[in-house]
């Protein structure tokens, strides 16, 4: 069920275990190119010392999630803020932690 607060809808939240889950599936898309999709992929997976992922890689990522979330799940807003030794710090546990905290938001015509 949707809801609409001040020309917003908010989507039902998504839970940690079904987020974790779509965004293991979109980061197998982008690992395939390497071999590497069937990784184990945890909240605790680090996105450059475990899965390598440069930062191409990222881009690539951001518009996966893009595609899937669409214009609610910001991963370049997500990590503009971070410095570098952040970003190579982030896990998969950070991004759907973000991904779970973000208001599914769509402009009301």
């Amino acid at each position: 069920m949707t809801t609409e607060l001040e020309g917003v809808v908010r989507l039902p939240a998504r839970d940690e275990t079904t987020v974790l889950a779509d965004i293991s599936a979109i980061l197998r898309t982008v690992l395939e190119e390497y071999g590497l999709d069937d990784a184990d992929i945890t909240l605790e997976t680090s996105f450059h010392d475990d899965l390598e992922l440069e930062s191409i890689d990222l881009v690539t990522l951001s518009a996966r999630l893009r595609e899937f979330y669409g214009e609610r799940v910001n991963f370049a807003a997500f990590i503009a803020d971070r410095g570098l030794e952040e970003i190579i710090a982030l896990t998969v546990g950070d991004l759907v932690g973000h991904v779970v905290d973000s208001p599914a938001v769509a402009e009301v015509s």
